[in-house]
C-alpha cells in the first residue's frame, strides 16, 4: 500500500536544513501541501532569518508542489499559533506536524551554564508543546492528526556533553505517551522518530566514510511511515542509513519484597531478580505500573 499525502496539509518546524528540510521535500513529494517553518538560526539558535525556509520553499515549488514559508522560532507561543493560522487560513486544515526544530548547547554537565540547559528545553520541548498545543483543537475538531515528535538516542540512552540535550529529548518521549492516549478518540495519532543523521548539529561525529550513508534522507521513511494515515500510535522508531529500531519503556515482571525495617536490604539482595527482563512488556498506560505491583501483592 502507497504512502500517501495527496489532500493533506503538514506543518514541518526546523525544515530549513537537515532532516527537516528532507521530511519537508518528501512530503510534498507525495502530495502534502506542506508549510516549511524554520528560525534560520545558527546551530546554537542565535540569529534568525526567513531566508532557510524560503529555499525549501522554492525547491518544493519547483519540482511542482505546494509550499508556504514561515519564520516563527518555536518557543514564541503567540507565533506559533500565528503559524497554524497562516496553514489553516491557507488550506482549511493541518493533518500532519512534524515537530523537528532543535538546537545544540553541548558541554559536560559540571561545565554547563543552566541558561544553555533552559534554552535547549524551550527549543526542544516547549517548542513541541507548542505546536501540538496550538494544533490540538484544529485536530480535535477534524477528528484526524498525525503528530511526529523528534526525540533521539541522546534521550533515550544518554551521551556525554547532551545532559540538556537528551532531558529535552526524553521528555518528549513522555508527552508523547499521553498525547497518545488522549488524541486516539479523536484519531490523532502521536508518534516519536529518533534519528541518527549527519547534519550541520552532528556530522562532526561521524567518520568519514559513513558521512555518506547517514545522510538525513536515510531517516525520512521512519517519518514518513509515522505520519500516514495508517501510521501506529505510540510508537517509537529508531532510523538512520536505511536501518530502522524500534525503541520502548518496558516493565518487568518484578518481585514483591514486603514493607518492614529490612526491605530495603532484601531490595538490594534481590535487585538482580527486579531488574532481570524475561517477561518484561511494554505498558499500554502508566496505570498498569500499579497494577503489575498489585498481582505481585496478591501472590500472582
Amino acid at each position: 500500500m502507497a504512502v500517501d499525502f495527496r489532500g493533506r496539509v503538514a506543518i514541518v518546524t526546523g525544515a530549513g536544513g537537515g532532516p527537516g528540510r528532507q521530511h519537508a521535500l518528501a512530503l510534498a513529494a507525495r502530495g502534502a501541501k506542506v508549510l516549511v517553518n524554520d528560525l534560520g538560526g545558527a546551530v546554537d539558535g542565535s540569529g534568525g532569518s526567513v531566508t532557510a525556509a524560503q529555499r525549501v520553499v522554492d525547491e518544493i515549488r519547483a519540482a511542482g508542489g505546494e509550499a508556504l514559508a514561515n519564520g516563527a522560532s518555536v518557543t514564541d507561543f503567540e507565533a506559533v499559533q500565528a503559524m497554524v493560522q497562516q496553514a489553516e487560513d491557507a488550506r482549511g486544515r493541518v493533518d500532519v506536524l512534524v515537530s523537528n526544530a532543535g538546537i545544540l548547547r553541548d558541554k559536560s554537565f559540571g561545565k554547563m551554564d543552566i541558561a544553555d540547559f533552559r534554552l535547549v528545553l524551550d527549543v526542544h520541548l516547549m517548542g513541541a508543546v507548542h505546536c501540538c498545543k496550538a494544533l490540538w483543537p484544529l485536530m480535535q475538531r477534524q477528528k484526524y492528526g498525525r503528530i511526529v515528535l523528534t526525540t533521539s538516542s541522546s534521550g533515550l540512552y544518554g551521551n556525554f556533553g547532551r545532559a540538556n540535550y537528551g532531558a529535552a529529548k526524553m521528555a518528549l518521549v513522555g508527552l508523547m505517551q499521553t498525547l497518545a492516549i488522549e488524541g486516539q478518540k479523536h484519531d490523532i495519532r502521536v508518534n516519536c522518530l529518533a534519528p541518527t543523521a549527519a547534519t550541520r548539529m552532528t556530522e562532526a561525529l561521524f567518520p568519514p566514510d559513513m558521512l555518506q550513508a547517514f545522510g538525513p534522507e536515510a531517516v525520512v521513511p521512519a517519518m514518513l511511515v509515522l505520519a500516514a494515515e495508517d501510521a501506529p500510535t505510540r510508537t517509537t522508531l529508531c532510523a538512520g542509513a536505511g536501518a530502522f529500531e524500534a525503541a520502548n519503556v518496558t516493565l518487568t515482571r518484578g518481585v514483591h519484597i514486603g514493607l518492614d525495617a529490612q526491605a530495603p536490604e532484601r531490595l538490594a539482595a534481590h535487585l538482580d531478580a527486579v531488574r532481570d527482563r524475561a517477561g518484561e512488556t511494554v505498558p499500554g498506560s502508566g496505570a498498569e505500573q500499579g497494577a503489575n505491583e498489585m498481582r505481585l501483592v496478591r501472590g500472582g
